[in-house]
This record gives structure tokens, sequence and C-alpha cells, in this order.
């Protein structure tokens, strides 16, 4: 096996349209060495114990959901990156599948030119190099988004998991309110609610203790 070919990534894709499959199957092995599985159940057990380094997963799977499916890997420990791919394009079929613990979100029918955007985002190498604020034992890469856990290593941040915790390392003896964080991070637009949500997104991707809360004042880096 040449250079080339040993640097390619390994893709999971399980998507059960006859069709697609093989179709999507054939055009991303232009960049990644691909296995393809159309059958949730399957995909779930594959997805488990394979050693992939992203995954495509379509939301309507026989036997078992791609919703459930990403659900069941984040609980599992899971932290390999996964595109949920799907016909639903609700703002709220995003959400959800966001919530789940997908770490992007591709609505069909959609063009490979943009698939392959995101996968590249996804499987982007972090450069070890670059700026690393400590948060206890852990790593944090704010310019890579990406945390480093002691325990089970890398996990992928959101752009505004991002913002939030380098707001809080940055500035690790300060408490911010809802309103100085949603000035910092967030737009005019959003509610104070929203700093809540992204607090629960932080905590339930890395430790609850990630971000503490300071009663009556508001949050505060934890000490991991």
């Amino acid at each position: 096996m040449d250079d080339i070919e040993a640097s390619r990534s390994y893709l999971l894709l399980i998507e059960d349209d006859a069709k697609l499959g093989p179709l999507m199957a054939k055009a991303l092995a232009a960049s990644f060495e691909v296995e393809l599985v159309p059958d949730g159940r399957d995909g779930y057990d594959r997805a488990v114990t394979g050693d992939h380094d992203v995954m495509v997963i379509d939301r309507r799977l026989p036997r078992l959901d791609g919703l459930s499916i990403v659900q069941m890997l984040r609980r599992a420990r899971v932290t390999t990156p996964i595109l949920l791919l799907t016909a639903l394009g609700t703002t709220g079929d995003k959400v959800d599948g966001l919530d789940a613990g997908a770490n992007d979100y591709l609505v069909k029918p959609f063009e490979y030119d943009e698939l392959f955007a995101r996968l590249r985002a996804l499987t982007r190498r972090f450069d070890p190099q670059g700026a690393a604020l400590p948060i206890g034992e852990w790593t944090f890469y704010p310019d890579d988004g990406c945390i480093y856990s002691p325990h089970i290593g890398r996990i992928l941040l959101t752009p505004r998991e991002t913002d939030l915790l380098r707001l809080f390392a940055e500035n690790p003896d300060r408490t911010y309110s809802r309103e100085q964080i949603l000035r910092a991070v967030f737009s005019t637009e959003d509610q104070p609610g929203t700093v809540d949500t992204y607090v629960h997104y932080l905590r339930r991707k890395t430790d609850r203790d990630v971000v503490l809360t300071v009663r009556r004042r508001g949050y505060r880096l934890g000490q991991l």
C-alpha cells in the first residue's frame, strides 16, 4: 500500500436506498475507504465495533432509524464524527438530529460538492502545535473545534459550543451572566435560555463539571 492509500480515511455509510447507497459509495470512494451498510441494526453494530474516521447515516432506515443510531453511539461514548443524511429539512428536524449527537446535517437532495465539503470539515486534522487551553486534565483546541478527554480522546464541538467554551477557558476566573454570554457568543435575537441550552450541550458531550453554575450570577469554567 502506498502513502496516498495509507492516508485515506475510513467512512461508514449507512444508507438503505438501493440506488442512492451504491451511487454514494462509488462517489465517496474517490476520497475515502467506504463501507456501505443498508440496514440500521447492522449499521449500528458496525459503527460501535468498527474503526471509522467518519460516518454518514441516513435518518430513515429499516430495523433501527438513524436518529436512534446516533443516540446509541453517543451513549456508548463513540465520538466518531457523524453526518446525518435525511429528506426531512425543517428546523425542528435539524435540531433533533444535532441534539441526538450528530455533528452535521445534510438534506436530500444534495450536491456532492457540498457533501465532500462537509466531510472535509468533519475529518480535518487539527494542528497539535496550535493554541491549546488546558481545562483540568482535558485539553481544548478552540481553533480546531475539539477537546481532548484523558479518558476517551477527541471530542468534536460545534462552532457555537467552541465559542462558548473558549469564552470560559480564556477567562477561567470570571463568572458571566446570561446576558454577557449572549452578547459575547450568540446573536442579539437569541433568548437567555439559549445559553442554558448550549451549556447543556457542552456538559453532555464532555463532562457535567466543564461549566459551573454560579447561583444568581451565571456560569463560569469548571475544573475537570
